[in-house]
């Protein structure tokens, strides 16, 4: 509706122009025809004289309806313009308020489903097997951890492997180990996945580190969620290990960021991004500068709004989190070229 306003204001304005042309240019030879009757009037002398008050009189009628036009011209195009400016305002103000929901429901989609990670990771740290291969550590144990590991990975698609590794740091077991052979034995002792699971105070907790790409996973890039795996599967129990699971973010991500609900004149000059709490692009509409361009944000402390800079309006939304999950100051952002 708001286009369609936007729209008609254009359109008076042009056929306003095109109108008073007109007019003008019927007084232009309406004045030029005056003229004419005003010299043929002199050379006719006084038998003309009467003719030539007539021309006289059309002459100066003519100066004073162009002398209007302009007026109205000039009065005119001072209100279609007020009307332009107003109706783009509410363009403006209409779509940063929508693209602004929409980068709500971006981020909020991704919180949802993060936080069922968090559930899984916690839930799967208790099972018997993991427990086991974690206290043992024998060859046994980490065949029927491996065989488990696949099972969950064959039910739960989002997932590009799951690792077990021991106190000291040492991949014992994952779920995929013909597609990712480099897993076991790697060392993860300097990765903070590991590191913070480790001091974790009950298996209640839990850790979720930003995007980043795993280089024993062919360098995909991945959420990774971790807990420490503890004696018996108590929650309170001495820890032991811990059991590190990697969610496959880029198709993920961009399910999320590419089916928004635009419209193809949307799709078309919109940019969806999802940004890390640096404002690093985690996933983008348009596939440039993930996990490499840092974006230049300026949310002036909001949580959820939108501005204009230059031929772009930027809208954004923090991440609300979700139940338990208060999620890692992620935003959603969309970026309009202003037509």
């Amino acid at each position: 509706m708001k286009d369609e306003i936007l729209g008609l204001a254009y359109e008076v304005s042009k056929v306003t122009e095109e109108k008073i042309g007109l007019i003008d240019d019927v007084m232009r030879q309406a004045g030029l025809l005056a003229m004419n009757a005003r010299i043929e009037a002199a050379r006719a002398g006084k038998s003309g004289a009467a003719f030539g008050v007539v021309a006289q009189e059309m002459l100066d009628l003519t100066t004073a309806i162009r002398l209007t036009s302009q007026e109205l011209r000039g009065a005119i195009a001072a209100n279609i313009s007020r009307l332009q400016e107003a109706g783009s305002s509410m363009l403006v103000d209409f779509r940063g308020e929508r693209y602004a929901d929409l980068a709500h429901n971006a981020i909020e989609i991704i919180d949802r489903n993060l936080y069922e990670r968090s559930c899984d990771v916690r839930w799967w740290a208790t099972d018997s097997a993991v427990v086991e291969a974690a206290s043992c550590a024998d060859a046994k144990s980490r065949a029927h951890a491996t065989e488990r590991l696949a099972t969950i990975l064959r039910s739960y698609t989002v997932y590009l492997d799951l690792w077990i590794a021991d106190r000291s740091g040492r991949v014992i077991a994952n779920g995929r180990p013909g597609d990712y052979p480099a897993a076991v034995g790697s060392d993860v002792r300097g990765r903070s996945w590991f590191a913070r699971a480790m001091g974790l105070a009950s298996g209640e907790d839990f850790v979720v580190a930003d995007i980043e790409t795993q280089p024993a996973l062919e360098n995909a890039a991945t959420a990774v969620y971790s807990t420490a795996i503890r004696e018996g599967g108590a929650t309170r129990g001495r820890v032991i290990g811990a059991l590190g699971i990697f969610f496959d973010w880029a198709p993920q991500a961009a399910t999320v960021v590419e089916n928004l609900g635009l419209t193809p004149e949307e799709q078309a000059s919109c940019r969806v991004l999802l940004l890390d709490a640096r404002h690093r692009v985690i996933a983008a509409s348009d596939d440039a500068g993930l996990l490499s361009e840092t974006y230049p944000l300026r949310t002036a402390g909001r949580t959820r709004g939108f501005y204009r800079e230059g031929d772009r309006l930027i809208a954004f939304a923090l991440t609300p989190g979700y139940e338990t999950y208060k999620g890692l100051g992620w935003l959603g952002v969309v970026e309009w070229r202003i037509p």
